[in-house]
């Protein structure tokens, strides 16, 4: 078998290609493949697939293929053109890649699974690529995936914020509760923000939307109540948030509380923050007895910590009627309790309580978005930050956006 005809095997061209030469150069670890054709064929037009004679060749291109035993392996060869009646002078597509893609459907599908699983520079080391050869695989993967996805607005929405960068620089996410997927990532935290993406949809298709998952921010909330018909009715604020609004509570308590003893000497709660933040079934059992002689005394942050503690049970309610009674009971409890801190809290979960107690109805959280918020700041690490917000919303949506990226040769 001559190299010809292994790389004819390797590569597995469709007709009319065949492999015309092979170089290998040894002494940079390269190995270049021409492909040709043979004359007088007909080729199909890629706009109506009518078959018509070659018009004639554009320049030679060369496309990255998979390495051969370790030598770089590249194509080269020189497309046919058509003139087509209806679209002119049109070039036939190369069946081994995509559009203008420099590389092969099999290298930019290696690519972009490299990728998947490392940052770019770590898969340019693997890949012997440069950083804008591979990402420009990034952007054609998801400019395609986007391409591909059905233009459908999820039944149930997550929405959060993520930081950017320092300085309250924020971006607005849109997640497919169900699929676990970044919808829509788009700069700043405003109503405007999320008004842009349901107005890309039509309002049946809004009406059919049942619940949005959200922290309770006005700008978010103002934005699917008009947006959304019955939007009021479908707003759930995310429970894990309501906790933390308590929780935060809790802790302002203890560090009044621990400044105030500290000031006469008493250390009793100095290194005991996390006793009173972390769930009971989550303290160390080590750390157990200590805080069990803790709760035991007259403390002020260990009233905090049972009114937070005490919340906890909202969630086990059986329907939003009860889950009204027992807020009420709470509610009173928390204003009695005179720790301006808990108060505060109380109060502001008793403005949001429609959409607090609506948990009961539709039982969606955004627990989903905050796996998706880890798995996005991972990629930040991963990439030591980004500059450039359009380079952030771009990881986002290949790593999180659910997408089809791989590419397919054209036929």
């Amino acid at each position: 078998m001559t190299k010809e005809e292994f790389y004819q095997e390797l590569l597995g061209l469709p007709r009319p290609w065949r492999v015309e030469r092979v170089v290998l150069d040894k002494a940079v670890g390269r190995v270049d493949v021409w492909l040709t054709h043979p004359d007088g064929l007909r080729w199909n037009c890629p706009c109506c697939q009518a078959a018509l004679a070659v018009y004639d060749h554009v320049p030679e291109r060369v496309w990255r293929h998979l390495d051969t035993c370790e030598y770089g392996t590249f194509l080269h060869a020189r497309l046919p053109r058509v003139a087509c009646p209806k679209h002119g002078v049109v070039q036939v597509g190369a069946a081994w890649a995509e559009g203008d893609s420099k590389s092969t459907v099999a290298m930019e599908s290696r690519c972009i699974d490299v990728l998947r699983e490392c940052d770019v520079s770590g898969a340019g080391r693997l890949l012997r690529l440069g950083w804008e050869r591979l990402w420009e695989v990034v952007e054609r993967a998801v400019a395609r995936g986007r391409d591909r996805k059905a233009h459908r607005l999820p039944r149930y929405i997550g929405v959060d914020e993520k930081s950017f960068a320092k300085g309250h620089q924020y971006e607005t996410l849109v997640c497919d509760l169900r699929r676990g997927t970044v919808e829509y990532v788009e700069d700043e935290r405003k109503e405007a923000t999320l008004a842009s993406y349901f107005a890309g949809f039509s309002e049946a298709a809004r009406a059919r939307v049942i619940a949005v998952a959200m922290d309770m921010w006005d700008p978010y909330i103002a934005a699917v109540r008009k947006a959304v018909p019955g939007g009021e009715e479908k707003i759930v604020f995310d429970r894990f948030h309501v906790m933390r609004h308590v929780s935060k509570a809790v802790d302002d308590v203890r560090r009044r509380e621990h400044k105030e003893l500290w000031s006469r000497g008493d250390g009793t709660l100095k290194g005991t923050r996390y006793l009173w933040l972390w769930n009971p079934e989550n303290i160390p059992k080590w750390r157990l007895p200590d805080f069990e002689a803790l709760r035991k005394k007259d403390l002020k942050v260990g009233r905090a910590w049972a009114i937070k503690e005490n919340l906890r049970q909202l969630w086990a309610c059986g329907s939003e009627e009860e889950a009204r009674t027992f807020f009420a009971r709470w509610y009173g409890w928390a204003m009695r309790s005179r720790l301006a801190p808990v108060v505060k809290a109380a109060r502001t979960l008793k403005h949001y309580v429609g959409g607090v107690l609506r948990f009961l109805r539709h039982r969606i959280t955004n627990a989903c978005v905050e796996g998706l918020n880890s798995k996005i700041e991972t990629i930040k690490k991963m990439a030591c930050g980004f500059r450039n917000r359009e380079h952030y919303k771009t990881a986002i949506y290949f790593h999180c956006g659910g997408l089809d990226l791989h590419p397919v040769p054209a036929t």
